[in-house]
């Protein structure tokens, strides 16, 4: 499979999975699990054309891991990002002393002003590393990383989660926990 062809099934497989399964039909489960054979089916008569290894494979490489197969791997989901009401059934998760948000420079100030939202997902997205957070900034334009106290943030009650893929979530940051 070239890496052009994995690219566009991977987006696809985001546009579906995470935001709107109704575009090909897709029914997915309380927590988001479609099942593989459907969505096979499903995408292909929508010309996303995909073998059972050929997901196989696009589950095992992507970098950011963002798919996830159930155990004997009939089901698949997206690990998090999702605006579709899905329960991951995530159990919470005690954070590092500090994780990471990265954002654009142009959101900065709100950010700062108005704290860290879930916006149209399900949960704010934190990283565990500048690097992941440094690249999440940069798709919206110059990158600005900002560092949250979640240590503090849970000693006060809130909680956090940890998917699949090792990207932390919250509900909210509040300005008081973005670090100066």
């Amino acid at each position: 499979m070239t890496e052009e062809h994995k690219k566009r099934i991977s987006k696809f497989l985001s546009l579906l999975l995470r935001h709107q399964p109704e575009k090909i039909g897709l029914q997915l489960d309380e927590n988001g699990w479609a099942n593989v054979d459907e969505l096979i089916e499903k995408s292909a008569a929508k010309n996303y054309i995909f073998t059972n290894e050929e997901l196989e494979e696009i589950v095992a490489t992507n970098d950011k891991k963002r798919f996830a197969f159930n155990t004997d791997q009939t089901k698949i989901r997206a690990s998090q990002g999702h605006s579709l009401d899905i329960e991951l059934a995530l159990e919470t998760q005690i954070p590092p002393e500090f994780l990471f948000h990265g954002t654009a420079e142009k959101f900065e100030r709100a950010i700062r002003t108005e704290g860290i939202k879930k916006m149209n997902r399900q949960h704010v997205h934190l990283s565990q590393n500048q690097e992941t957070a440094h690249k999440v900034g940069s798709r919206h334009g110059k990158p600005v990383i900002l560092t949250i106290l979640s240590g503090q943030m849970h000693n006060e009650g809130i909680a956090f989660y940890q998917s699949e893929n090792g990207v932390w979530l919250t509900d909210f940051v509040d300005p008081k926990y973005i670090s100066k």
